[in-house]
């Protein structure tokens, strides 16, 4: 009886450093000897994005569908040119999609018909911007060559500022998880030994703007469209399993 007490001590402890520290967890290996701790850690990094991705369509509608076309490529060439212009690397520049879609009419019931009443051309183009501080000025010269929609804007890191922070940000978390494993070892009466295992996660989230505000500034303001970057948090967690003395 008195060992089965002892053994409920020692589980009932255990269960209460786990609820202390969420993400904590003391594990004992079955029959075998090794006893493990399981912790996680979160590493966070904040700044400025280096890079910008914005996506224009241009839209034409017309009931000839060879007219809706030309006049379609006729503005996007406009964009193009202007975007080259103004010292965008063809490199950077790339089209994203192309749409030729048939509106149709509706009869007295709302029932859509085969009747074709004119045809819709989207050609949508994807610019990446190394300049962040350009963004605006380049939503502005896009809409007024010919751009009709911005429908993506995107603040965002680089390939090379995204490695760098994230190994900031695994740094922080393999830290912030050590530290927690050594907390909760000692208050057992144990100490790390090794590391038995791991698993390396993250996640990362890029700034957007409204695209829909984006737009009426665009098409409406005599001035520059203002565009403020902020900033952005990149993360990084891992997961690592400990073995104890």
């Amino acid at each position: 009886m008195q060992g089965k007490t002892a053994l409920l001590g020692i589980a009932l402890m255990l269960v209460l450093c786990a609820a202390v520290v969420g993400n904590v967890t003391a594990v004992s290996q079955g029959d075998s000897s090794e006893r493990v701790i399981q912790v996680s850690g979160t590493g966070k990094v904040t700044t400025t994005p280096d890079q910008a991705i914005i996506v224009f369509a241009v839209e034409t509608e017309n009931s000839d569908v060879k007219v809706a076309q030309q006049q379609n490529a006729q503005r996007m060439d406009a964009v193009i040119n202007a975007l080259k212009a103004a010292g965008i690397p063809a490199k950077d520049i790339k089209t994203a999609g192309y749409n030729i879609i048939p509106v149709t009419d509706t009869d007295g019931s709302g029932l859509i018909t085969s009747k074709v009443r004119y045809y819709r051309v989207v050609n949508t183009l994807q610019v990446t911007l190394n300049d962040v501080g350009r963004a605006g000025e380049v939503v502005d010269l896009a809409v007024e060559s010919g751009a009709n929609r911005v429908d993506t804007l995107v603040f965002t890191l680089s390939d090379e500022k995204q490695q760098e922070y994230r190994s900031q940000a695994l740094t922080a978390a393999v830290a912030q998880a050590r530290g927690d494993a050594d907390a909760v070892a000692a208050a057992l009466g144990k100490s790390i030994v090794d590391v038995k295992e791991v698993n390396v996660g993250g996640s990362y989230v890029p700034m957007a703007y409204d695209n829909r505000y984006v737009m009426e500034q665009a098409a409406g303001a005599a001035v520059k469209t203002p565009l403020e970057v902020g900033e952005i948090e990149l993360t990084a967690s891992v997961y690592i399993t400990y073995t104890l003395s």
